[in-house]
């Protein structure tokens, strides 16, 4: 007696395909990420954040430059489960998040690497909304 083995998935969205590969490790990367960051606002333990805050900005805002900080880490962690949620809108999120970042530091005149480094994230958002999109469309999910 032979068993019929139905055949392998074609989608580019099949378990194991790379496409589903790069959008799981995008999701989780810019889920975790922000998160992380975010809660790293209120502890502290990673860097002084308030370094990074150009001051033209922390003019803007009401407050003190941690409160400012403080607030941000609170969209961090909006950003991150929103990622987590709804990656097609999340993404965007996170990659508009990164833009403010990279122009605040280059007003600074300061923090050139990361805003760099920063510069491929907000790419890496930009991928993972697209991913993500495409996967939306083909599995409703």
């Amino acid at each position: 007696m032979t068993t019929q083995q139905s055949p392998a998935p074609t989608s580019q969205w099949a378990t194991n395909s790379p496409v589903e590969q790069a959008f799981f490790l995008l999701r989780t990367v810019f889920t975790i990420a922000p998160i992380v960051f975010g809660l790293d606002k209120f502890a502290g333990l990673l860097t002084d954040w308030e370094d990074y805050l150009a001051p033209w900005i922390n003019d803007l805002v009401p407050g003190s430059a941690h409160q400012a900080i403080l607030a941000v880490g609170v969209i961090e962690i909006v950003a991150g489960l929103a990622v987590a949620l709804a990656p097609r809108f999340g993404a965007l999120l996170v990659a508009a998040w990164l833009a403010g970042i990279i122009l605040n530091l280059l007003t600074m005149g300061e923090y050139y690497d990361v805003a760099l480094r920063d510069f491929g994230l907000l790419v890496g958002a930009l991928a993972l909304a697209l991913l993500a999109r495409a996967r939306h469309s083909a599995t409703g999910r």
